[in-house]
């Protein structure tokens, strides 16, 4: 009998999106699934958007809010499922996504950690764009993590795809955070998982862009939430692997910490940059077009990102 997959679905104010990404989970292919929706206190119309998807077996959950990870939480305490698949409450699945990693798990095994393709789009999934990411080829969690330092590049959380028993081992997710939550929580998932495997021809899509996402935010709460993000990523990292390479990709995080918080937050840039030195310093160009890396060779990098980047 197949194993059941549970689909999780984190919602605050997705009424315009919800429809579309609730379809796409109730298509998916694979035969024993249950989608759960939790409402984490929208102020629009979700929560009656939700509920009309109730007589076709989605469960819906209302709680006050608490924040997305606080939701996920709550859907891994009331899920049935032996698999996990967190769904972003914009985000898409495409029909066969769970379906094929399933199968490419039964022959890797519960404790493998399964990523898919992804696409970003802003409206129109069929207009995806699939950028190729250097994490792909990653086959554990150091080395996964070693090369999202290294090229920038990512998966985006709905293309995970983890048994129960693995989530178990790695623990909730970190209700304390907010942006880049993800992050963290992966970290600890891919770590603890015994190998990664990537099915390319399962896909998801990413909807971007979006005014008010949690991602594009820059209050001082969000910030903080990034900068300690990335301080237990580097902890979980170099618990598992201190080796010259780890420690070389740990002061690029830093260094590139320091330019995301800034000038927002000056003390944080002040204290992300610090911590890049102590492991050696970052020797990885910061992000920016060619006018700003001549400003930062002769001007600082400080001063080039309030003159270009600001």
């Amino acid at each position: 009998m197949p194993a059941v997959v549970s689909i999780i679905i984190p919602c605050y104010n997705a009424e315009r999106w919800l429809a579309e990404t609730l379809e796409s989970a109730l298509a998916q292919t694979w035969p024993d699934k249950e989608i759960i929706v939790i409402n984490d206190g929208s102020t629009d119309g979700s929560l009656a958007v939700a509920q009309q998807f109730a007589t076709r077996g989605v469960r819906v959950i209302d709680q006050p809010n608490r924040g997305a990870s606080a939701a996920r939480n709550h859907g891994l305490r009331v899920a049935r499922g032996e698999f996990m698949q967190f769904l972003d409450a914009d985000d898409l699945l495409a029909p066969d996504k769970i379906a094929l990693q399933m199968r490419a798990l039964e022959q890797a095994g519960p404790d493998a950690l399964a990523s898919a393709s992804w696409g970003r789009f802003a409206t129109d999934s069929t207009q995806a764009d699939f950028i190729p990411q250097a994490v792909a080829q990653a086959r554990t969690g150091v080395e996964f993590l070693q090369l999202h330092y290294e090229t920038g590049s990512m998966m985006q959380p709905g293309a995970w795809l983890a048994s129960r028993r693995l989530l178990d081992r790695a623990g909730p997710w970190n209700e304390t955070l907010s942006l880049n939550d993800d992050g963290e929580y992966f970290t600890r998932v891919m770590l603890a998982a015994r190998g990664l495997i990537h099915v390319a021809s399962a896909q998801c899509y990413y909807r971007s862009g979006l005014a008010g996402s949690l991602s594009r935010r820059t209050d001082p709460s969000a910030l903080t939430s990034l900068y300690r993000s990335v301080e237990l990523t580097i902890r979980h990292l170099q618990a598992a692997d201190d080796s010259p390479r780890t420690r070389a990709v740990c002061a690029d995080a830093w260094m590139r910490t320091a330019f995301e918080v800034f000038p927002a937050m000056p003390e944080l840039a002040d204290k992300a940059e610090n911590q890049s030195r102590v492991l050696g310093g970052s020797r990885r160009p910061l992000p920016g077009s060619g006018r700003f890396q001549l400003a930062a060779r002769f001007l600082g990098w400080r001063l080039a990102r309030r003159i270009f980047l600001a």
